[in-house]
């Protein structure tokens, strides 16, 4: 049996063959920490999980037996947070990807909290876990008749000034629409903004993405004069943004574990690897290799800087019901998988 496989007894007792990540990703598909926080803790005491492909439905179980980080995704913790000290028993790390956008007056993000309370919220998570364990995502930027260029900017200007010294990074993206029918179809559907005819102006243009870029230049300049470095990165860009101090992002962020989690040797020697390290006689870890093994994500988009990870969540699922999101085809759908779902189940759809 290969590193990454193991046996678990299922719920009806059956023994089965499952994938054992050491890198959890929960997740990029649904939020788990807004709607299934009790399900994933549920399925972390029985010790596994089930996952579909979302493209031929082929079911497959997930061990929760060499986890030793989960890389949450999501647009309201408030749920997750009580959950959180069972994983520091369990000696699991984490970080969390917090989605704080302001589409409030578009109604593109109809079941969030206000940003306010998003906010807030944000605040208490990085009081708790620490800023560098609590990335800021502005994700993604819609272009619309009434919201240019410059009233993304000032969105963005306003909630950094209240996220001040929270956290150490914000992470944006330009919003697809011409790649994803879905989300050409629910832009047009639930918004009124758009026809079938301009709905690709939802996405920025060059030129306003050069507009955009320099002004989160400026903005970044004006919050490190006021002692708040920001560093500031795309997530799955395949515009080149160095001249402007701006990164390709790695959600799924393998040296940002070795920096936060450096007293866990074994989880950084197997991020330098992708191995597990083995002991000497007298416990110790044999030293890293100078050179680091290629840790990618080959799974993912080629411009995706994510390593090696497994995903948990599940297509058409999340309640928040974003126009924009190509992980749900229709709000009917969600809808639909809602009465499956129970926290006893092996899966998010039951």
């Amino acid at each position: 049996m290969s590193a990454d496989k193991t046996y678990i007894t299922t719920d009806d007792g059956k023994q089965v063959e499952a994938t054992a990540p050491v890198v959890i990703s929960a997740s990029r598909s649904t939020d788990i920490p807004a709607f299934y926080a009790k399900w994933f803790f549920n399925r972390l005491t029985k010790g596994y999980c089930t996952w579909y492909n979302p493209f031929n439905q082929q079911k497959m179980y997930i061990s929760f037996e060499r986890c030793r980080v989960v890389v949450f995704w999501t647009k309201n913790p408030a749920p997750i947070i009580p959950y959180l000290p069972e994983l520091d028993k369990r000696g699991i790390h984490y970080y969390f990807q917090v989605t704080l956008n302001d589409y409030e007056k578009e109604g593109f993000e109809p079941n969030v909290p206000s940003v306010d309370k998003r906010v807030e919220t944000f605040k208490k998570l990085s009081n708790l876990i620490g800023k560098e364990k609590v990335i800021w995502r502005f994700d993604p930027l819609i272009i619309t008749p009434n919201i240019g260029p410059i009233e993304l900017l000032t969105r963005i200007w306003h909630i950094g000034n209240k996220l001040k010294g929270y956290t150490d990074k914000l992470v944006f993206s330009f919003v697809d629409v011409k790649a994803y029918r879905k989300v050409q179809n629910n832009l047009v559907k639930e918004t009124m903004l758009f026809t079938k005819e301009d709905v690709e102006n939802a996405e920025a243009n060059y030129v306003q993405r050069i507009e955009i870029v320099e002004g989160l230049k400026k903005i970044r300049e004006a919050w490190h004069n006021d002692g708040w470095d920001v560093e500031m990165a795309t997530c799955a860009e395949d515009i080149d943004l160095e001249a402007y101090g701006i990164q390709h992002n790695r959600c799924i962020d393998g040296e940002l574990m070795k920096r936060i989690f450096a007293d866990d040797k074994e989880l950084v020697y197997y991020l330098h690897t992708l191995k597990w390290p083995e002991k000497d006689m007298f416990g110790e870890i044999p030293p890293i290799p100078q050179k680091p093994k290629s840790v990618k994500d080959t799974g993912q988009r080629k411009i995706c800087g994510c390593m090696v990870s497994k995903d948990i969540g599940m297509y058409n699922t999340c309640r928040h019901f974003c126009v924009y999101c190509y992980a749900n085809t229709s709000k009917e759908a969600v809808l639909k998988n809602k009465d499956k779902h129970n926290d006893e189940s092996e899966s998010i759809i039951g």
